[in-house]
């Protein structure tokens, strides 16, 4: 009983919309926020359509991840970004 309930939330793919903000010129700091997460990436491209309509900041925008790995991946990337600017400064 408790295998197939877990099997299927296992299988269940979630679509995560991601806000991300950048702070600073010479020095970026970058955050990021879940906004909202779907079941599905027709929901999650809606919301994130909606979103970039209402945005009005240059320094904000938004994207997807269906999962941790990606959103994890995109971080260390734009951490290793600003490490090796400050390194070079």
């Amino acid at each position: 009983m408790f295998n197939k309930k877990e099997k299927v939330m296992i299988d269940k793919k979630v679509w995560l919309v991601i806000e991300k903000n950048v702070y600073g010129d010479t020095n970026p700091t970058y955050t990021f926020s879940v906004i909202k997460f779907h079941q599905t990436i027709e929901e999650a491209m809606r919301y994130k359509v909606c979103l970039e309509k209402l945005n009005d900041r240059k320094n904000q925008s938004y994207f997807l991840a269906s999962d941790i790995d990606m959103v994890l991946s995109d971080v260390a990337k734009h951490h290793n970004k600003s490490v090796d600017r400050k390194e070079v400064a």
